[in-house]
Order: structure tokens, then C-alpha cells, then sequence
């Protein structure tokens, strides 16, 4: 959550101590206090703001000094000191906005003076993020915040932590920042001063926000070019600061929900860059406000100098309130020179017949862009549009890697937790408040508890161990064997069928890593390697059997080798379409037992490599004796369990029988992964994909070896596949997978070697929710020749329930999708189906219904966890 609040500071702060400074009160006419206003010091290049009382502080030597100082609503106001070696008290007091009228003339249309003030802004929103080759600056960052309310269930547990109602936490964090451009971006803690264990100092290592993107933490800039669709303006006039003419824009969401501001923007015209900003968002819930106020650098480029967050919210019953304010000091700036500093720009909608002359004056001319651009010309806001994107393709295609879209560095300064309240005493911007002197008492006098813990020097301590314990076996547990290596107890789990009744899983693991750095670079990403070696054991009750294998992985960054082998048993789709957890459920509570398995003597042996992390060749081979089990089991807690369950041979439509003979299998397997397009962000060395940057495309060949090690299947399957995950802008998103395959040879061939598709019966469904069915039998239309399946799903940000804007704030979407399958036994199987997603945050509830042929076959209704989220399922 922490990253999601700080996601608007994009630059840190460092100050020197100084003899002497400036400090006062700024309030407003009325004589009301203004918290949290801005003064920037031009001398500098630095930010402070004011706290709660409206009372600021600031640190300076001996000299002149011009002082601005601003608050959103208000003019700002000027003031030129002589600092000598001692505070100087400046109170100032601030007049409100003076709104002028409009200076857009409307007109027949009658548009609001808004769009087109947006409009040019938005056009120009490509060119700020490429106008700098590169700048710095430091920043100081303090958050606090409360826990408001909680359950009563939780008081005690809480209470035992430290954690009560009253008490305030607080966070300080002092850093320096380096912007590159295209797209990279580091940062340096300095100091930091936070509570307990407690060292998240600054999100800034995963998310470097900037309002000129077209997204900020996965919320909809107001300067997107896609802004139009998610947002409406209003025009509320311009007012003066300093000799720069600016205008306040208010910003209506189209339809309210979480990613999406609403609030002011200031804009500064003639330079369309951002003046001050006031917005808030929602997100699963939490709601948050952002104030940013921006000073011309060097009269060149604005940038943000104060910055303000709120956030509060209330999940499950725990309540809370933040709040978060960075100041900017030190801003060194280096303008890209291929940019020109000043331009014209024409709004092709409202200004057509200018916008016209000027494209047919400089078509006859035959002038490019760039040349008009460096002359100092007009130009269209769909002009510079084109060129800014064109300037930034080409930019990006000369970087070292041209598909990264992004790339930050997070790093903490090995003294930066040891800085002394002297330190902190200087730094500050504003002296603490009564409030947060109070909450450094009281985390400080809890620390000192738990440090006494560690020592041993209470008794509760004494009772700690380390090292193996005899409840471990049943809790689990992790020891280390080193800096590099270690053992886990896994905590044990199990579940019910039929087959084997009653059964036990338990899993002990060895780790060890091996970390390469290299010593001429030590920037660069260390090389990784990691051993495991699992060992798995299983007990069957009502077989009163063991069976286990052991597993043996060794990975780097870029491949995979596994190596295992044992008797373990495995359901006849070895993709596992049902939860081994919820047969348990169906089993007991349903008498319907849908889980098919067989057991297996195996060796196998898996390979798996990367390249360039766009492709991935993949090979596995596998001996394994395959036996057929039955049932041993007929409990259930329903009275007419014994004639509902099923034997465990599965049913299907091109086998009169499933049921087979002890035989032996030598399988090969070949598969190549392709992601042509992939783009990826860069974070501290390590290389992430970006979602839906490339469709996925498959081909993998499966061959069953006749006659070698005594193997009885002989068959060839090629399969092709493509999944994709397409964003619509507003309107939602579009996922596809889509699967086609042939069997060119099916000589012989047992039933777990057939084509199985993801189907489900029971209530719940914990599989893809764009790479599963919801109401096929799980091996009714299970083939041994060719195929294709298709599933598409369409999720909805606004359709029927999510048009009431409290079920979009409340996280509630919708979604669409259409599951079909080809076989020769299966006809032409449709399902239709729609789905709300985000019950409870965390829950999707869908309804969907089949058809065969274009009849209709069945529908239900079925549970799962909401398709944003991600979550894997395995006993395993």
C-alpha cells in the first residue's frame, strides 16, 4: 500500500545545516493558518512547506534571498530577505485568487475554453518528459499516520505490538534523485528515520510518478492522450503569478471509480506545462488526495518543488488516515538541446481555418516539422503530437536496449539509518509538532522493548528458540544453514477422495544459492544460482499406503532443470482442472467425487531456456509405469453419497471404456515460446515484463517412443497456440487463448495421453479465468484427434451494475466471456457467460450457460477469486 501513496514524489531532498535562516506564518487574509503551503527559494532551488499551524522554518547562510511563497487557491507572494546570522521572522499573509475572465475566445461551437486549453496541454505532455536530458535534486519526505479504528477481534494482538488508536506513526527519509533521460531514474537514501523494522523509506525504487505520463500508478493521467475518454473539463478562469498567465481547469471524471482523479489542475499558458495540481483517486478502497505545486527551473522547465498526500480508508474494519508532504532542494537541470525551448501552438478544433493556412503555407514550402519547431513557427497540436511521439520512437530505438520502457535504481546509503537528532534537527524543514515529538517517544520506547527481546533481557525472551522445535513438524518452519543456504519443514496439508480416502502431504526442502558479482562492474545485475532438492511423502489412508518422489531444481536467472522421480499419484489431466481442496468439498459435502487420478512409478526430467526474454525453448521426457486405481472409499457426510459416486474411470465419448492396463511410457516433449514484441521495465538491475506489451504464440510438439525401455504408446501430437491481453482504453480489456492441435499419429495410446481440455463441475472454480470452461465435463470430450479450443473474456469497466458509481468505488467490475471447443465428438461446444468481479474485493461471481450444436445443454452459477488477481492452485 505504502508504494501506492508515495507514488507522486518523484524526487528527494538533502539540506546542509546553516547558522541562520527565515521562519514565520503564513495565513491567510482572514487570519486562518494555511498548512502545508509552499515557499521556494530561488537562490537554491529548494522547497519547504508550512505544518499544520501554518508556521515554516527554514535553514539558510548568511546572504540575500527571494521567497515565493504559494498556496493552492491563493496568489502567490514574493519577498526578497537579508539573512544575517541569526532567524529572521517573515509573516506573510495571502489573497485569495483574483479569477479573471476567460481569455479563450468561444466559438460558434461553444466549447468549453477548457478543451483547448487541455487539448495543447496534452499535445505538449510528450514534449516535457523529453525536454530534459537530464536533472537532479534532493528531497525531504515525511509521512505519518493513525490507526483509527480496528476490530475488537484484533485489540489485543495489536495492542501487544504497540499498535493503538492514539498512536502516530512516522516516517522521515532524506534522498538524493537523478532523472536520465528517456526513462531512467535513481535514487539515493541518505538518512532515514522510521520506526521498529519498519524500512521502507520510500517507494520511489518501484514507481517514479509523473502527470505527463499516460499513466501514474495505474491511474489515468488528466494529460493522457486518451484523457477525453475518461475525463470531462471545465474552464474556471485564469489569474495571474508573477508574469505568467495561468488557468484552473477542473477535472470531472466521465464515470467515477477507482484509476481515476477528479479535482483541479492548473495549467500555465504558453508553456501548457503543469502549474499546481489538486486531485484525489480511489483505489480497492483507499482514498487519496494530491496536491502538487510547481516552480519555473532557471526559468526554463517547471517542476515540482512542494508535494502533498492524504490518504484514508477502511478495509475489513481497520480504519486509517496519512498523510505525506515532500519538499525539493537543489533542482540541476540539463536541457535536450534537439528540443526547442519556445513554440506556437495551434488547436486544430477550435482554430481550423488558422490551423489550415498553416498546414497549406508550410506544405508549399515543403518544411519539416523539426525545422519549423527550431524557427520558432505555429504548429497544430496534432503536429506536435506526431512529432513527439515520432522524437521519442527514435530516441528510444537508439537506446541500448530500445525495449525497455523504463528503468529505476532504489539504493540506501549504509549510514543512513544512524543519523543523530542533530542531523535530523537541521534537515528538517519545519521543527516537529507536539503530535509527532509524542510518536517518536512512544516508537522509540518500543523499540527499546523489542531490543531488549532480542538481547534476552526480559523474560519473554528467554523463551524464544532458535533452531528445530517438536511443534515445527506440524506448524513448519525455516532454519538457516548459512548466508546461502538453509532447510524448511513445510507445513503439512492433505485432503479426501475416494481412492485414497484420507491423505497426509508433507514436504521438506534444501536450498542453497551461489551469487556472482561482478567486480569490474557493480552496477551490473548479479549472476544467481539456486539448488533445491524437495522431497515429497504421501500417505493414503484407506489404501494404507506411502508413496513420495523426489524433486531436484537448479535455476538461474534464464533456465530451469528439473529432475524427479518416485510413485506419486496424478490425475488424469496432469493440468489439474479440479482443486484437489475442493474435491474434498464436493466429496464430503456433495457425494460427487470428479477427481480421476492413476498412480505412477516416474522418472522425469524437465528443461527449460530462455533467450533474450522474449523466447523460451522448453523439452521434457518422462519413463513412467502407470497403474489404475479404484475406489477404497465411500464416506461421505451425505446420506446418498454411495450412489452418486462415481468409479474412477473417467467417462469419455471416443472410449467405451477409460480403464487400462499396468503400462509403461517413454514421452518426449519439445515447445518453443515466443513474445516478439515484449517490452520491459528495468528495477534495480532486475528486468520485468510489462503486461500486455506482446501476444504470446506457442507450437509444441508431444511424442509417445515406441519399443525403448519397454514403452507401450507410439504417437505424435503438434499443437499451436496464441494468448493475448488487449487494453480498450475506457472501455475495458480483451483477454484470448486460443488453442489448435492434431494428433498425426494415435497408435497407441492410453487415456492420461489424451488431448484434455480445462473443464468444471462444481461450484467453485480456481483455474485461468480466460483459459478455462465453467461447465464442461472434465474428460467427456478428451480426443485422441484434432482440436481447438477458444476462450475469450472481456472484462467491463462499466456495463449493467457498474454504472452505479458506489459499485465502481467500491471495486465492482463485470466482465464478458464466450468458451468454445472443437473435437470430433464434441460438436460445436459454446458457453456464455457473465461475471461481477471484485465481491468483497476479492471474490468474481458468474453465471454462465452451454450450448451443443446450438442447443442448449445446461447453465450455473459459479465462485471464484476476482480475474484480477492471481493466484495459483496446486498440491504440488
Amino acid at each position: 500500500m505504502k508504494q501506492f501513496l508515495l507514488f507522486f514524489f518523484c524526487v528527494l531532498n538533502s539540506l546542509s545545516s546553516f547558522s541562520g535562516g527565515i521562519k514565520g506564518v503564513i495565513k491567510a487574509e482572514d487570519g486562518s493558518v494555511l498548512p502545508f503551503a509552499s515557499i521556494y527559494i530561488k537562490q537554491t532551488e529548494s522547497g519547504a512547506a508550512t505544518d499544520l499551524k501554518g508556521y515554516y522554518e527554514i535553514n539558510l547562510s548568511a546572504g540575500r534571498y527571494e521567497l515565493v511563497y504559494k498556496f493552492l487557491g491563493y496568489q502567490s507572494a514574493t519577498r526578497v530577505i537579508e539573512v544575517a546570522d541569526e532567524f529572521v521572522e517573515v509573516n506573510v499573509s495571502l489573497k485569495q485568487e483574483v479569477i479573471l475572465l476567460s481569455q479563450v475566445t468561444v466559438k460558434a461551437a461553444k466549447e468549453d475554453p477548457a478543451y483547448t486549453i487541455m487539448r495543447k496541454a496534452i499535445a505538449k505532455a510528450n514534449y516535457h518528459m523529453q525536454q530534459l536530458d537530464s536533472y537532479s535534486a534532493h528531497v525531504y519526505i515525511k509521512g505519518k499516520g493513525k490507526l483509527k479504528d480496528y476490530p475488537w477481534l484484533a485489540k489485543k494482538m495489536l495492542e501487544k505490538e504497540g499498535i493503538t488508536k492514539d498512536r502516530l506513526f512516522i516516517t522521515e527519509s532524506v534522498s538524493e534523485i537523478k532523472y536520465t533521460r528517456p526513462n531512467k531514474f535513481e535514487e539515493k537514501v541518505i538518512a532515514v528515520y522510521t520506526q521498529g523494522a519498519n524500512r521502507s523509506a520510500s517507494p520511489n525504487s518501484y514507481i517514479f510518478g509523473s502527470f505527463y505520463r499516460p499513466e501514474i500508478a495505474e491511474t489515468v493521467s488528466p494529460l493522457s492522450p486518451k484523457a477525453f475518454s475518461y475525463y470531462k473539463f471545465e474552464y474556471l478562469g485564469t489569474f495571474k503569478d508573477g508574469k505568467y498567465d495561468v488557468s484552473k481547469i477542473k477535472v470531472i471524471p466521465r464515470s467515477k471509480g477507482d484509476n481515476i482523479f477528479e479535482g483541479m489542475i492548473s495549467i500555465v499558458e504558453n508553456w501548457w506545462s503543469i502549474h499546481s495540481l489538486d486531485l484525489t483517486a480511489t483505489k480497492l478502497g483507499i482514498h487519496f488526495q494530491v496536491k502538487q505545486i510547481y516552480n519555473p527551473i532557471e526559468d526554463k522547465a517547471w517542476l515540482p518543488v512542494s508535494q502533498q498526500a492524504v490518504v484514508g480508508g477502511k478495509i475489513f474494519g481497520f480504519e486509517f488516515e496519512g498523510a505525506y508532504i515532500a519538499t525539493v532542494k537543489g533542482y540541476k537541470i540539463k536541457l535536450n538541446r534537439a528540443l526547442p525551448i519556445e513554440m506556437d501552438i495551434v488547436d486544430e478544433k477550435l482554430e481550423k481555418e488558422e490551423a489550415k493556412k498553416i498546414k497549406k503555407q508550410f506544405s508549399e514550402k515543403n518544411q519539416q516539422l523539426k525545422q519549423r519547431l527550431e524557427n520558432g513557427k505555429e504548429i497544430t497540436n496534432k503536429e506536435l503530437k506526431q512529432l513527439a511521439k515520432a522524437y521519442e520512437k527514435t530516441e528510444q530505438e537508439k537506446q541500448k536496449e530500445p525495449d525497455v520502457i523504463s528503468e529505476s535504481k532504489y539504493s540506501v546509503d549504509s549510514m543512513a539509518y544512524k543519523k543523530d537528532s542533530t542531523f535530523w534537527a537541521d534537515m528538517r524543514p519545519v521543527p516537529l509538532d507536539k503530535e509527532e515529538v509524542r510518536g517518536y517517544k512512544k516508537t522509540d520506547s518500543i523499540s527499546e522493548v523489542q531490543r531488549k527481546r532480542d538481547e534476552g533481557d526480559t523474560l519473554k525472551s528467554k523463551k524464544k528458540h532458535k533452531g528445530f522445535q517438536v511443534p515445527d513438524i506440524l506448524t513448519g518452519n525455516t532454519y538457516s544453514l548459512g548466508k546461502t543456504s538453509g532447510f524448511e519443514i513445510h507445513t503439512p496439508w492433505g485432503g479426501y477422495n475416494t481412492v485414497e480416502g484420507a491423505n497426509a502431504i508433507y514436504r521438506l526442502s534444501y536450498y542453497k544459492r551461489w551469487v556472482k558479482r561482478d567486480t569490474v562492474n557493480k552496477e551490473k545485475r548479479p549472476e544467481t544460482r539456486r539448488l533445491e532438492i524437495s522431497p515429497f511423502f504421501r500417505y493414503a489412508f484407506a489404501r494404507e499406503k506411502f508413496s513420495g518422489y523426489l524433486r531436484v531444481d537448479y535455476r538461474t536467472r534464464t533456465s530451469l532443470l528439473r529432475v524427479s522421480g518416485g510413485r506419486y499419484i496424478q490425475q488424469f489431466n496432469n493440468n489439474e482442472p479440479i482443486h484437489p481442496f475442493v474435491n474434498t468439498f464436493t466429496t464430503l459435502f456433495q457425494g460427487q467425487n470428479w477427481m480421476k487420478i492413476y498412480e505412477r512409478d516416474f522418472v522425469d526430467l524437465t528443461f527449460r531456456q530462455t533467450f533474450k526474454d522474449k523466447f523460451t525453448f522448453t523439452t521434457g521426457w518422462s519413463l513412467a509405469r502407470r497403474h489404475e486405481l479404484f475406489n477404497n472409499n465411500d464416506y461421505s457426510f451425505t446420506d446418498k453419497s454411495k450412489d452418486r459416486f462415481t468409479p474412477n474411470t473417467p467417462v469419455n465419448s471416443e472410449l467405451p471404456s477409460t480403464g487400462f492396463a499396468d503400462n509403461t511410457a517413454l514421452i518426449g516433449r519439445i515447445g518453443f515460446e515466443g513474445r516478439p514484441w515484449q517490452k520491459f521495465r528495468i528495477r534495480n538491475g532486475m528486468k520485468y515484463r510489462a503486461d500486455r506489451s506482446s501476444p504470446v504464440l506457442s507450437i509444441d510438439y508431444r511424442k509417445g517412443f515406441s519399443g525403448g525401455f519397454g514403452s507401450d504408446v507410439d504417437y505424435d501430437l503438434v499443437e499451436v497456440g496464441v494468448r493475448d491481453g488487449i487494453r480498450f482504453g475506457i472501455r475495458g480489456t480483451l483477454d484470448l487463448n486460443l488453442k489448435a492441435g492434431k494428433f498425426f499419429n494415435s497408435k497407441s495410446m492410453y487415456f492420461m495421453d489424451y488431448k484434455h481440455f480445462m473443464g468444471n463441475q462444481t461450484p467453485l472454480i480456481t483455474t485461468d479465468p480466460a483459459g478455462s470452461f465453467r461447465l464442461l465435463d472434465y474428460y467427456k470430450y478428451s480426443t485422441s484427434d484434432q482440436y481447438f479450443s477458444g476462450n475469450v473474456h472481456y472484462h467491463f469497466r462499466k456495463f449493467l451494475v457498474s454504472r452505479i458509481p458506489k459499485a465502481r468505488l467500491l471495486g465492482v467490475t463485470e466482465s464478458f466471456f464466450v468458451n468454445y471447443l472443437a473435437t470430433p465428438s464434441s460438436g460445436n461446444y459454446t458457453e456464455l457467460g457473465y461475471g461481477i468481479n471484485g465481491i468483497l474485493r476479492f471474490f468474481r461471481l458468474e453465471f454462465a450457460t452451454s450450448f451443443q450444436n446450438g442447443n442448449y445443454v445446461g447453465n450455473g452459477f459459479r465462485l471464484g477469486i476476482s480475474s484480477n488477481l492471481s493466484v495459483r492452485f496446486s498440491d504440488n
